[in-house]
């Protein structure tokens, strides 16, 4: 049966969404064998990254570094890489899509983050713990880039999440926080509600619940949906006076990619204005990856605060959290102390400058335009196989979603087809192509990739679709 697409609200002018006009569903059982294959394939071909897990698991849990990277029944390990491409210990190579999410944008062992850092290594240092002009110049070229009043460097997002918040609670007197059903944001306890819940423990969709994994101490934290105003609305209106922050993603990164409707966000500004909250946008993967000045830019609507990481470092650890002054002010005037032995160290000061002089907007620019390329012609193959799925898109990251309409929060993310999204990421995985793992099928094309890798993407996204049409 044929299903015709209706109309839904339109996203963000500034973002990428496209439908198909109509699509046909998937045949089940064609999906179940193809993935059994898939794995049995995957099984054949990658038995030293088998071999290399159970020995990493002796001493590492799960045999992983972070827990994202593990799945069953055990992740490829990695022993080199350049430009876009890995090599795993079987000896494949892999055309990396998955980037680190964003940390990777210029290109993996990229000749100019190499020439800076390599300076720094044999003529500056790699650690002061003092003040020094490297971080000054690099937070001069941030504020300018970003459009930041002050800003401080930490080294990891979680990190940057975490100040941003009690930086918040500083400047309001308040404690309370808002975050989105869904949204991951680091590994900071009063963010560790509701991330990814499974329905049956967040209750009605219109008055969600917040989930609460037992080993975290939260404090008071209120659950809304994406895109959807009248539950912020109502929250901020019941428990205003006691809200410090509302957390955000501009644009929802870690369910694949799902766009703000058009004034959502500037819906958001308004109502956080009229009660006193401060706005933060979580920009650790949006960053330099939704454009040259980040999401905020180009989406048009300014936080109070923006927590950066991943595409400002050039693979070294490094983050940082800045905005507005009067609220930056909390840790001049004592309000807040900010601490951290790495931060700001010269070595990543060196990789963050490296990544300011090579993300010029028409080398992004470039990167996008591939990006857009490579989306247009999967588009012309889902619909010419009248596939049940969409390609959704923002700067030089893309995805293909497993729906026939749009993902607009968590519930509907939900309601995707997760055992096809499964088995195209593990085709990719198979015939060479990694992104990442956890059935949000979305790639980034960073600064070294080319037309003709991201063609490997299309070629294998369309022999997969004429395998599930066989």
């Amino acid at each position: 049966m044929m299903t015709v697409m209706t109309s839904f609200p339109a996203h963000d002018p500034n973002t990428r969404r496209r439908l198909p006009d109509s699509s046909r569903p998937l045949d089940r059982a064609r999906v179940d064998s193809l993935l059994a294959a898939e794995w049995d394939r995957f099984a054949a071909e990658t038995a030293e990254s088998g071999v290399e897990n159970k020995r990493a698991a002796e001493t590492l849990p799960l045999g992983v570094t972070s827990s994202f990277q593990h799945w069953d029944p055990y992740p490829i390990s990695i022993e080199s890489a350049r430009g876009a491409w890995l090599t795993d210990v079987d000896g494949r190579r892999l055309l990396d899509l998955s980037m680190g999410f964003g940390a990777m944008l210029v290109g993996h062992l990229n000749p100019v983050v190499v020439e800076h850092v390599t300076r720094a290594l044999q003529e500056t240092g790699t650690l002061f713990v003092t003040p020094s002009p490297q971080a000054t110049d690099v937070s001069e070229r941030f504020k300018e880039r970003f459009g930041l009043d002050m800003l401080r460097f930490t080294n990891s997002g979680t990190e940057s999440l975490m100040y941003a918040i009690r930086a918040a609670r500083a400047y309001t007197n308040r404690k309370a926080i808002v975050k989105i059903e869904g949204g991951y944001h680091g590994g900071y306890d009063g963010l560790q509600i509701s991330v990814k819940p499974e329905l049956d423990e967040i209750g009605d969709a219109d008055n969600p619940t917040p989930q609460v994994p037992f080993d975290v101490e939260a404090g008071t934290v209120h659950v809304v949906a994406y895109n959807n105003l009248g539950q912020l609305e109502r929250v901020l209106q019941e428990h205003g006076p006691d809200i410090a922050a509302f957390v955000v993603e501009p644009v929802i990164e870690n369910l694949a990619i799902v766009l703000p409707d058009e004034g959502y966000l500037q819906g958001v500004r308004d109502l956080c204005d009229q009660h006193g909250v401060v706005l933060i946008f979580d920009e650790v993967k949006t960053g330099l990856t939704a454009g040259p000045s980040g999401a905020a830019q180009r989406l048009g609507v300014q936080p109070d605060l923006i927590t950066l990481a991943k595409s400002i470092g050039g693979g070294l650890p490094l983050a940082a959290f800045g905005g507005k002054r009067e609220v930056m002010e909390v840790v001049v005037d004592g309000r807040m102390a900010h601490f951290g032995t790495y931060n700001g160290n010269p070595l990543v000061m060196a990789a963050a400058t490296a990544v300011d002089e090579i993300c010029t907007p028409e080398a992004l620019a470039d990167a996008e335009a591939k990006n857009v390329r490579a989306m247009e012609s999967i588009d012309a193959i889902i619909d010419e196989y009248e596939l049940p799925a969409h390609t959704v898109g923002l700067g030089i990251k893309g995805c293909v979603t497993w729906a026939t309409t749009p993902v607009r929060n968590y519930r509907d993310y939900k309601a995707t087809d997760f055992g096809v999204a499964e088995l195209s990421w593990l085709w990719g995985v198979n015939r060479g192509v990694l992104t990442p793992p956890g059935l949000d099928e979305q790639w980034l094309v960073s600064l070294a990739h080319t037309d003709e890798d991201m063609g490997l993407l299309v070629g294998h996204f369309r022999e997969l679709a004429a395998a599930l049409r066989a």
